[in-house]
């Protein structure tokens, strides 16, 4: 199963990737992780995506692709799920590129539908708890925008391609992953 898990801020992508992860025993690719993993084994390309971390810039898509393609390749199998890959249509056009080097093809998008408000809401809910002073009601209503303008037109990107599955991403943790497992139960 080759997977992309896409949804807005605060959709609940990380805890549903855990889920997707065990259950289906698949590879799950974290953009974040990805990045810091190669910054920390001071891989050629992580030294170069830390000379942009340092700065607080945001590390240019050349440079994400390149650490993808490193991670997709040294999988034992092509099991995976990206999470945070791809942001934009052109780094989705790129990924098409990649997977069709590699000969495969992505099996489905999962897209996680939540409306602003109850992003808002939840990630207000979670800086509560964990004291996350990034998680101002500004900073969270610029990340739905930046999210609106850069990422959301994966969704027609993928859909057009036929393999977007839309899944409500409002109710209980178990309702949510219950509805994503029927989607994933279709392809296995």
């Amino acid at each position: 199963m080759k997977l992309i898990l896409f949804g807005p801020p605060g959709a609940g992508k990380g805890t549903q990737a855990t889920f997707i992860a065990e259950k289906y025993n698949v590879a799950h690719i974290s953009t974040g992780d990805v990045l810091r993993e190669a910054v920390k084994n001071q891989t050629e390309v992580g030294l170069h995506a830390k000379s942009f971390m340092d700065k607080g810039e945001l590390v240019p898509d050349s440079v994400v692709i390149e650490i993808i393609k490193q991670k997709l390749s040294s999988l034992d199998s092509m099991k995976f799920m990206l999470d945070g890959f791809p942001r934009t249509v052109p780094q989705a056009e790129a990924l098409d590129t990649m997977l069709g080097e590699l000969g495969v093809n992505l099996d489905v998008v999962v897209f996680l539908d939540v409306d602003d408000e109850e992003v808002v809401q939840r990630i207000m809910k979670r800086q509560e708890l964990e004291n996350r002073q990034d998680d101002t009601e500004d900073v969270v209503r610029n990340r739905l925008n930046v999210y609106r303008e850069q990422t959301s037109p994966l969704g027609e990107f993928y859909d057009n391609k036929g393999i977007l599955k839309k899944i409500n991403g409002i109710g209980s943790v178990d309702d949510i992953s219950e509805r994503i497992n029927e989607v994933l139960l279709a392809i296995v």
